[in-house]
C-alpha cells in the first residue's frame, strides 16, 4: 500500500510536469500539422481542452493507474486467503501431512500446524480413553463372574445341607460374605465409570486440620497394613491448616495412600509428610516399591489408566482413582505429580493454603 501511494504521487508529479512542458508544445504542433490550425488557434484549443482541465485529466489517469496497481495486491491477498482457507480445510483431514503456506504466511502456517497437532493428540486421547473404558468394562464384567459364581456355589451348598456342622457352615458363610463384598466393590466401580463422565466437581471449602485428617486416614488403613507388615508414618507439623473441601481432599489422599499400599514392598514404611512452602502446602506420599516406568508417569493420571496391566482381581480397579484425584486437586487450584525411581515413588500434592 505504501508503494502504491508513492507511485501515485510520483505519477501525478510527472504527468503535471510533462503536460506543462514539452508535451504541450508537441500537442500544439500536432494540431497545426494535422488540422492546419493557426498556431494561436492551436494554443487556444490546448489551453481550453487540456490545460484548463488538467486536474480532471490527472484524476482520470491516476484512477486508471490505481485500478491497475490495486489489481496486483488484491490478487496477492486473494491468493493468501485461498491458502489459509485450504490450510483450515486440512485441519479436518486424517493425513499426517503438514500444512504448507507461502513464506509470507509462516506465522499462520505454524499456528495451523500447532492446532492440527493438538487436535490429533486430543482425538487420540479420546479414542484411547474410550478404548480403555471399554476394556475395563469387559474386564470388570469378567471379574464379576468369579465372586458371583462363588456366592451362588456356597449358598447352594448351605441350602442343600441344612445339617452342616457349625464350623464348616461358618467357614462357608465367611467365604460367601467375602465374595459378596468383592462383588459389591466391582459393581461400585461400574457406577464410578459412569459417574466420572457426568459428575461436575462442586467444592464446599472450609478450614481443616491437615495432621488430624491424615492421621485419621492412616489409622483407617491399619487392618490392610498389618497382614503385610507395612506401616504408615505421618509427619505433619501440628497446627498446619488447609482451606479446601475436606470430603473431596480426603478422597484424594485416600486414593493415593491406597495405591501406595498396593504397590509397596512388604514390611516397608509409607511416609506421609506435609510442609508449608510460601503460600502453598506441599503433601508427599513416599513408598518403597517397584518403580513406575517413566513413560507411564505422565499417563498415570489419565482416566481409565491402570498401572497394573495384569488387572489383578484383588488389586485392580477401574483406573479412576488418580484421575479423579487430579480433577479435585485442579479444582482447588493445585497440582499433583509423581516421581519414581528404583529407590522410592513419591506422589506430591501442592495446594494453595488459602
Amino acid at each position: 500500500m505504501l508503494l502504491i501511494t508513492v507511485a501515485a504521487a510520483v505519477t501525478v508529479y510527472l504527468l503535471r510536469y510533462i503536460l506543462n512542458g514539452q508535451i504541450g508544445d508537441r500537442i500544439v504542433r500536432f494540431l497545426v500539422n494535422a488540422f492546419h490550425f493557426k498556431n494561436s488557434d492551436a494554443l487556444t484549443i490546448y489551453q481550453l481542452v487540456i490545460r484548463n482541465n488538467m486536474d480532471m485529466i490527472l484524476f482520470v489517469v491516476i484512477l486508471i493507474f490505481l485500478v491497475i496497481l490495486f489489481r496486483f495486491p488484491v490478487s496477492w491477498f486473494t491468493k493468501y486467503f485461498d491458502e489459509v482457507s485450504a490450510g483450515v480445510d486440512k485441519l479436518a483431514e486424517e493425513s499426517d501431512e503438514e500444512i504448507t503456506l507461502s513464506p509470507e504466511l509462516d506465522f499462520m502456517e505454524n499456528k495451523l500446524n500447532q492446532i492440527k497437532n493438538n487436535l490429533k493428540k486430543q482425538k487420540k486421547a479420546v479414542v484411547d480413553a474410550e478404548q480403555r473404558k471399554n476394556d475395563l468394562v469387559v474386564y470388570l464384567a469378567h471379574d464379576i463372574k468369579t465372586p458371583l459364581t462363588s456366592v451362588i456355589g456356597y449358598l447352594s451348598l448351605l441350602d442343600e445341607a441344612p445339617d452342616m456342622p457349625p464350623e464348616q457352615k461358618a467357614k462357608y458363610v465367611g467365604i460367601t460374605l467375602e465374595k459378596a463384598y468383592r462383588l459389591e466393590q466391582l459393581i461400585n466401580e461400574f457406577f464410578e465409570i459412569t459417574r466420572f463422565n457426568i459428575q461436575k466437581i462442586i467444592l464446599n471449602k472450609e478450614k481443616m486440620n491437615l495432621l488430624f485428617m491424615l492421621q485419621q486416614m492412616a489409622d483407617e488403613f491399619y487392618p490392610t497394613l498389618t497382614p503385610q507388615g507395612k506401616q504408615v508414618s505421618v509427619n505433619v507439623p501440628d497446627g498446619l491448616t488447609l482451606w479446601g473441601d475436606a470430603d473431596k481432599l480426603a478422597r484424594v489422599f485416600n486414593n493415593i495412600l491406597k495405591n501406595a499400599i498396593a504397590y509397596s514392598y512388604e514390611n516397608s514404611v509409607i511416609d506421609i509428610s506435609a510442609q508449608q512452602q510460601d503460600k502453598n502446602v506441599i503433601i508427599t506420599f513416599t513408598n518403597q516399591g517397584n518403580p513406575i516406568p517413566r513413560e507411564k508417569q505422565e499417563t498415570i493420571f489419565e482416566k481409565f489408566f491402570r498401572l497394573d496391566t495384569s488387572r489383578s482381581t484383588n488389586t485392580g480397579g477401574a483406573g479412576l482413582g488418580l484421575a479423579i484425584a487430579k480433577e479435585i486437586i485442579n479444582a482447588h487450584g493445585g497440582n499433583i505429580f509423581v516421581q519414581s525411581n528404583t529407590e522410592k515413588t513419591v506422589f506430591t500434592v501442592m495446594l494453595p493454603q488459602k
